[in-house]
């Protein structure tokens, strides 16, 4: 397995990162995909990914991070033209929190948005991690008109319903679990991971956050506990565990275009 989307540089791995790693090879989740929330980030995130073969990152300017600008957009350039760098994002909007303020989330995504077609014109057709609470019947639409295909976009740590994950599926794009679905209050979301196609599905850890039952509420989540909530989705789903590596390993290959 592999872990499609954590967070690496954050504080909670600080000089921890190759026992991290060597603990999930344990566990049998042979790689990581780390992610950027900042265009420093980004380089940070090259950064580490150059020093580990298993270890790969993003390029992207989270949407709670919208208010940090103004931004070095030309870094993000520089991490995406990286092979080590296999996504843009993570990007989209969150409407959970008042702050920072709706308009000037639009205007990183945006700008974001513009990047990734310009580069697409170049022939840098990577794919992009969205990030989307509680902001759907918004941000399908911005992506729909993006110009990007829809099979081009992951929807990472789903945590709506059966009918948002039908939206997302009719646009085209992925849709990638974390621990959350694996939660009692979160039946909904577990729903929508066993409608989820099984060449449409990828688990993630979203660590250091949302560890998967049975060790919820540690902290830091860890890069080996995807195997936890992979063996809960493919039990929900009625599958061995085995098959819904099988799987998810496929669609995490095909979709970043690495090999683990």
């Amino acid at each position: 397995m592999i872990d499609t989307h954590c967070h690496l540089t954050f504080p909670e791995f600080e000089g921890r990162v190759a026992d991290e790693l060597a603990e999930a090879r344990r566990h049998g989740v042979r790689g990581a995909i780390t992610i950027s929330t900042t265009p420093a980030n980004a380089l940070e995130c090259l950064t580490l990914a150059r020093a580990h073969g298993n270890v790969w990152c993003s390029a992207g300017i989270h949407p709670l991070y919208a208010g940090e600008g103004p931004f070095d957009m030309a870094a993000l350039g520089r991490a995406i033209a990286d092979e080590r760098c296999v996504a843009w994002g993570e990007l989209g909007l969150d409407e959970h929190y008042d702050r920072p303020p709706l308009a000037q989330q639009l205007e990183v995504l945006d700008a974001q948005l513009g990047l990734i077609a310009a580069a697409r014109g170049r022939g840098i057709d990577k794919p992009v991690v969205v990030h989307c609470r509680e902001a759907f019947d918004r941000l399908l639409p911005i992506l729909r008109s993006s110009g990007i295909p829809g099979d081009r976009f992951v929807f990472h740590c789903f945590t709506a319903g059966p009918d948002e994950a039908r939206g997302v599926l009719d646009f085209g794009a992925m849709i990638s679990y974390t621990g959350v679905a694996t939660y009692k209050n979160a039946r909904p979301t577990l729903e929508a991971a066993v409608l989820t196609p099984a060449d449409r599905i990828m688990v993630e850890t979203d660590a250091p956050y949302l560890s998967p039952q049975p060790v919820r509420g540690q902290r830091p989540c860890r890069p080996w506990m995807v195997s936890l909530t992979a063996a809960i989705l493919a039990e929900a789903r009625g599958e061995t565990l085995g098959a819904f590596e099988e799987h998810t390993d496929a669609n995490a290959r095909r979709f970043f275009g690495i090999e683990f």
